[in-house]
Order: structure tokens, then C-alpha cells, then sequence
């Protein structure tokens, strides 16, 4: 059987650099043939297969933000590459990769498969911007695109507001390889044994300036520490939640980690009481698969991805319309309620299990891409 040739082509940082590699790392390379065309800054690391071979990439002018001379030259560049490399299929990964994936493709004549890992209108923080950026998504739908979502949420999001017709929209869950044996800390410990803890960067995303009205409210209460995990990158209002934190005399109850490896990170998860997530949006949150791999039941606010890993009052809780008062009562009732954290402990780990492993997932990625040329 002939293999698939699929060209990735992406801002390879976060969440979305976590996915490429997961699937390179996982697909038959007897089946699925990838290159990778990235940004010249995203990544220094080699993308490499299942075999630990390095997969051919090529850098080119992508970058996060709108730059009319570096997008116009991205597309070039992205043409001739492909044009080359004559792909089955473009694999587009968020908006910038998105909106190049399907200019070239076009002009090429190649399908393409769009993930938008979270749409980027839902990033907007006036209608304006909103408008702006959900009428380019809708612009560019349909056509010679198809989505391949990361969570049922996006999928109905892609159909219901972006205007993708129902049979254009195909759901591939983000999803982990089991975690291993949990390595020491590679940094030094400044924080209580007893904590709760979050992964993400201060940002309108994350939405940590409510986090941290929730641990005030606890205080008034029950005590308990905070680990934010991971300020380093893209920390757009780091400085807001600094204010916040010495504003609500928070500083004691309140640790900023840096952007640190994933082994520490996954020590962190595995030591907390539980994860806590106040996110406006997600795509499918990698942080939260990760905490369900680790046993951990988490607290979550109620958007796309959240609302798609955490079972309410299974392996966790979720709040609706950032309730503090409900989010102070559900941390409460997990740290008091021993039994329960046990018991949504272990539904955590099962739902890992039987959803969000890549192990046992990944053969549906492959018939994906087989299918679909």
C-alpha cells in the first residue's frame, strides 16, 4: 500500500507544537509519510517519527502575530516547497498555518485538513476583533478544507458559528502517551507540601485573574496554596496578575513557576490536591488530559475542551458562568471530602484510559488520513 504524504504546516510553539509531535511520533511510517514546514523562530528541537528518525521540515516565515511582507512571504515560500514536495494532504494547525494551508492548497489543488486547535475569534477580546476574525474563518470554510477538530466543542463550533457544513467536520481528540515514572524536581522548592495548581500562562485565555479571586475567597475559609505552572511564554498579563496577587495580599499564598520542563511539570500535577482551570476558551486542553493521566480530578470553568475532558461530579467539576462562589464550594468539598478526591481520583485515570490515550487511538488518525486523499 502506497503511503499518505502529509505536509504539516504550523506556528510550532504551545499546545500545537505538543500535538505535531505527538502524532509524528506515533503514526506508521509504513502508513503516513510526514514533512513539516514551520516557522524559522518557533523551534530549535528536530521533529522526529515512532523510530526516532528526523522528518524532513522546512522553516519559512511564519510567525504568531499579522505581518502582511512575512505572511505574503510564507505563502510564497510554502508553494514552492509543496509544489516540490506534491503532499496527498496539507495538515493546517491553527490560524496562521490555517489561513496558508488553504491559499496554497488551493493554488495546488491539494485537500486540506484544518485544525484550528480553538478558533482565533474566540482569542478576541472586543466584537470588533471578534467580527474581524470570525468573518476570515468563515471566508475561508468549506472549499477544498475540511476541519479535523480537536474535541466534539470545536467541531460544534466550526459548524454552528464558523458555517462549516456538517460533513466537513471530522473529530480527532487531543490525546497523551501514558506517563511514566515521575522524575524528581529539576528546581527548587519555595511552596507547601498541600496545594492545588493550574498550568498555563497569565493571559485573557487563561483567565488567571480569576483564579486568583478564588483563592481569596478561600483564604477567608481554608487556606491553600496555588501553583501557577508555566509563566514564561506569551505572559501578556503576567503583570496584571502580579498586581492582583499583591493587591489581595496573596503574595504567601501564591507561587509563579516559570516555563519549566514537562517532566517537572508533571511531578507538580501528581503532588497537588487537584488542577483548576478558569480558561475562557480552550481547544482541548493538553494540561487537563495530562492531569487526568496522573489521577488528578480537577475544578474547570465551563468552555469548549473543559467541558469535553471533565464529567461533572465524576472525575471533577464544572462551573458555570465563573461562579467564584461555586468554585470556592467544589475545591472545598474535594479538599475536606477524602473519599470523594480518591474516588474522582481513580475516574480520572479511566477516563484517560478510555478516551485520551494515543496508544490506543491513533490507528483512527491514520484511517483519517488514508480516507481523506
Amino acid at each position: 500500500m502506497e503511503r499518505v504524504k502529509i505536509a504539516h504546516i504550523l506556528h510550532s510553539v504551545g499546545g500545537v507544537d505538543v500535538y505535531l509531535r505527538l502524532i509524528l511520533e506515533n503514526v506508521d511510517r509504513n502508513k503516513i509519510e510526514n514533512i513539516v514546514v514551520h516557522g524559522e523562530s518557533d523551534t530549535q528541537k528536530e521533529f522526529v517519527d515512532k523510530e526516532g528518525k528526523t522528518i524532513k521540515n522546512y522553516k519559512t516565515t511564519i510567525i504568531r502575530n499579522i505581518s502582511f511582507f512575512k505572511d505574503f512571504n510564507a505563502i510564497r515560500n510554502t508553494y514552492k516547497i509543496l509544489k516540490k514536495e506534491k503532499p496527498d494532504i496539507i495538515h493546517a494547525h491553527s490560524a496562521k498555518g490555517g489561513v496558508i494551508g488553504k491559499i496554497v492548497g488551493k493554488l495546488l489543488g491539494v485537500k486540506i485538513l484544518y485544525t484550528p486547535h480553538a478558533f482565533s475569534y474566540l482569542s478576541a477580546q472586543s466584537n470588533l476583533k471578534r467580527n474581524i476574525f470570525l468573518t476570515i474563518e468563515k471566508n475561508l470554510a468549506n472549499g477544498n478544507s475540511t476541519v479535523l477538530a480537536t474535541s466534539d466543542s470545536e467541531k460544534n463550533r466550526a459548524i454552528k458559528e464558523v458555517g462549516y457544513k456538517p460533513e466537513k467536520v471530522i473529530v480527532f481528540n487531543n490525546c497523551i502517551e501514558p506517563i511514566g515514572e515521575i522524575q524528581p524536581l529539576s528546581i527548587p522548592k519555595t511552596w507547601p507540601d498541600e496545594y492545588i495548581c493550574c498550568v498555563g500562562r497569565p493571559s485573557y485565555q487563561k483567565n488567571i485573574e480569576l483564579m486568583i479571586e478564588i483563592l481569596y475567597e478561600l483564604k477567608k475559609v481554608r487556606p491553600i496554596h496555588l501553583l501557577v505552572i508555566g509563566v514564561g511564554h506569551h505572559s501578556d498579563q503576567l503583570e496584571s496578575v502580579k498586581s492582583l496577587i499583591k493587591e489581595r495580599d496573596m503574595t504567601a499564598y501564591v507561587t509563579l513557576i516559570d516555563w519549566t520542563s514537562r517532566e517537572d511539570v508533571f511531578n507538580l500535577v501528581s503532588q497537588s490536591k487537584m488542577y483548576i482551570s478558569t480558561s475562557r476558551y480552550e481547544g482541548m486542553p493538553y494540561s487537563i488530559i495530562e492531569s487526568l493521566a496522573l489521577s488528578k480530578p480537577s475544578v474547570v470553568s465551563d468552555c469548549d475542551g473543559n467541558r469535553d475532558l471533565i464529567v461533572d461530579g465524576y472525575n471533577g467539576y464544572i462551573v458555570k458562568n465563573n461562579n467564584i462562589e461555586e468554585f470556592k464550594d467544589r475545591i472545598l468539598e474535594l479538599i475536606n471530602d477524602e473519599q470523594k478526591r480518591k474516588e474522582f481520583s481513580a475516574n480520572a485515570y479511566q477516563s484517560f484510559s478510555d478516551h485520551f490515550n494515543i496508544k490506543n487511538n491513533i490507528s483512527k488518525l491514520e484511517s483519517i488520513y488514508s480516507n481523506f486523499r
